[in-house]
């Protein structure tokens, strides 16, 4: 392969890491806040799959390792964004004694 292709691959390279770390950035506490920016997200996360699909046939083994360690990482990225979303969840929702008006009593004799 051409180094001018390798340096190619290499700045596509840095650039989805690059898009990612702006993704990463921009999640609001509500998550996607409003459909632009949702749109928008969806657009570079398209971007970013794109470029694999380009790569996936034409770099070489070692970069294609960078390549999977940075799918990796984004895949580690949304993982955390969802364990938050569902811990933001569960915390908003009231338990079963909030529910019930406090929590389940049981008279005890005394003898």
């Amino acid at each position: 392969m051409d180094p001018d292709h390798l340096d190619e691959l290499r700045e596509r390279l840095r650039q989805t890491q690059q898009a990612a770390a702006r993704i990463a950035g921009r999640v609001p506490p509500q998550g996607w806040a409003s459909p632009r920016e949702t749109e928008h997200t969806a657009a570079e996360i398209q971007a970013v799959v794109a470029v694999l699909h380009t790569l996936r046939d034409v770099v070489p083994d070692d970069l294609w390792d960078q390549v999977r360690e940075i799918v990796r990482q984004l895949l580690l990225l949304v993982r955390a964004i969802l364990d938050f979303v569902v811990e933001r969840l569960a915390a908003d929702r009231p338990s079963a004694e909030q529910r019930a008006g406090g929590p389940d009593l049981q008279d005890i004799p005394i003898a």
